[in-house]
């Protein structure tokens, strides 16, 4: 036998740092299993249409990371005293972490739930060392599923025919729920493909791929698949609803790109999905919307964490092949949070800041509390998710004297020089959009009447849609909302939203005189 087979026993010698990682592995399996549970229940809910049930389920997903993460660590607290976790342990501890993930399902999410424990234990010194999976140690390539499901279903219409495809195809999801006319929802359906597959100029000799688990979200499930022939494939989703009587109907089928990107956008709430082998699924969503990065796939499939985490590595990775220096974020400056941004960089980062000038009767506190309400709500497509981060290090050569001096001035609390980085101890970041008062100041400039028209029946709509979602904006100012690349307004500023009923709504009074009407206070 190689000497070098010999020396790796050798070398992890500590028990200790093997029950560590046996006890982190645990805390992230518990994890998964539960959130594996919390979306096959929504299976349940959609078939019995129990919608105030599913939307706490949702709701409730989203805290699981972080209650186990909270358990790990207070077990490991419990367990070992801190003079046992030496350098060397740590360092072992990671190691035999990634022998227990060889034949992991989940070997990534792992990972990432590995860097949470540590990074509540360990300081932030640690953060970028071999102590933590700054990038990813095992590979997700060809994961297959353990069960009997697979990960997609493939279905070849040229042997029984599309219409008969289509029928086994939604058969196969075995919902418990009667269709309520399934032969003229899937006539409809097979018009729509053989139209695109004609439209496109596709020979007759292709198969249709959908991804074994339904994809729920509010009232609707969707089937989520492609259709391919050679080199070309174009992706769909079905969209599948109950009627007022409670029967099931094929609502749709989105085969634009765009819709289907807008779906998964990052303005939605997260879907419910069952996925043994998470990897698989957003590979497969990665085949149908190429431009859509992993890490906003994994998001809105609920794993947030993880989308965060692969955010996070994009970052570095720009950071250190680009140039350009952070810079105050074009716009009206707020009065709550400081927005900079990188031009190379598609996303924009806030910090809120320490204390607010009149009119604003809020706290730093209340702030956080109320992105985090936007973050277990709904958000309809109207409102934008937001990933919050903890002791961020910037290189303090990138940052601009302008944006420095405005940063230690408004929000002193949070920001720390470190040698040659600035240290952000709470930040949230977000796309960038065009803040919708210069999309119109633009479009007015350019002489635009119908991009006008469009931006201002969007910020209409967007309002209109909050409203329906129970959100009262509370600031409407235009520059409170932007407008994203598919020229959708989205609201993005949260620090005075509402529940609708939580409000009282009172009728102005009719004005005394002409000066009444005019005045900068109420009368």
């Amino acid at each position: 036998m190689p000497d070098s087979q010999v020396a790796f026993p050798k070398l992890l010698s500590s028990q200790i740092a093997f029950d560590i990682a046996r006890v982190i592995l645990d805390g992230f399996d518990k994890h998964y299993r539960l959130f594996r549970h919390a979306s096959q229940e929504a299976r349940t809910h959609f078939e019995q249409m129990t919608w105030k049930e599913a939307q706490a389920g949702a709701r409730d997903r989203i805290a699981f990371y972080e209650h186990r993460v909270k358990e790990c660590v207070q077990s490991l607290e419990d367990e070992y005293e801190e003079e046992e976790l030496t350098d060397s342990v740590w360092r072992e501890v990671k190691l035999h972490y990634i022998g227990l993930l060889m034949d992991h399902r989940q070997p990534e999410l792992a990972e990432t739930f590995f860097n949470s424990v540590c990074c509540k234990i360990l300081h932030r010194t640690y953060f970028h060392n071999d102590f933590i999976f700054v990038r990813s140690a095992v590979s997700t390539e060809y994961i297959e599923p353990a069960e009997a499901t697979p990960v997609y279903r493939v279905y070849y219409p040229q042997a029984d025919g599309m219409r008969l495809t289509l029928r086994r195809l939604v058969n196969n999801y075995q919902l418990a729920c009667e269709f309520y006319d399934l032969d003229r929802d899937i006539a409809f359906i097979e018009e729509r493909l053989q139209a695109l597959l004609i439209a496109r100029a596709t020979e007759a000799n292709y198969q249709i791929q959908v991804l074994s688990s339904l994809f729920f979200r509010n009232k609707g499930a969707y089937i989520v698949g492609k259709v391919i022939n050679g080199n070309r494939e174009h992706p769909f989703v079905i969209p599948i609803l109950h009627n007022r009587k409670g029967d099931l109907v094929l609502d749709a089928v989105l085969t634009d790109v765009n819709i289907i990107t807008m779906l998964f956008s990052f303005t939605r709430a997260y879907f419910m999905v069952d996925m043994e082998v998470p990897s698989a699924y957003v590979q497969f969503i990665r085949s149908m919307l190429p431009n859509k990065p992993r890490n906003e796939i994994y998001t809105i499939l609920g794993l947030q964490k993880q989308g965060k985490a692969l955010f996070y590595r994009d970052f570095l990775h720009h950071l250190r092949h680009s140039s350009d220096r952070f810079e105050i974020a074009p716009g009206i400056r707020g009065l709550v949070m400081v927005v900079f941004a990188l031009p190379s960089f598609p996303y924009v980062f806030k910090a809120i800041k320490d204390s607010f000038p009149a009119p604003k009767e809020t706290t730093p506190k209340q702030v956080k509390e109320k992105y985090l309400l936007v973050k277990y709500h709904d958000r309809v497509g109207r409102m934008a998710d937001t990933l919050e981060y903890s002791n961020v290090a910037f290189p303090r050569s990138r940052f601009s004297e302008e944006l420095l001096a405005e940063l230690k001035s408004v929000a002193p609390s949070i920001v720390e020089e470190d040698g040659e980085q600035i240290i952000i101890r709470h930040l949230y970041i977000e796309r960038r959009m065009t803040p919708l008062n210069i999309w119109l100041t633009e479009a007015e400039q350019a002489g635009d009447e119908a991009a006008i028209e469009h931006g201002v029946r969007e910020y209409g709509n967007a309002i209109k849609d909050l409203v329906v979602a129970n959100i009262f904006p509370g600031d409407m100012l235009y520059k409170n909302f932007g407008v994203t690349r598919q020229g959708r307004v989205v609201f993005y500023d949260y620090d005075e939203i509402e529940y609708i009923s939580d409000c009282n709504f009172r009728d102005i009074p009719p004005a005394r005189n002409e000066e009444d009407e005019m005045a900068s206070e109420p009368w």
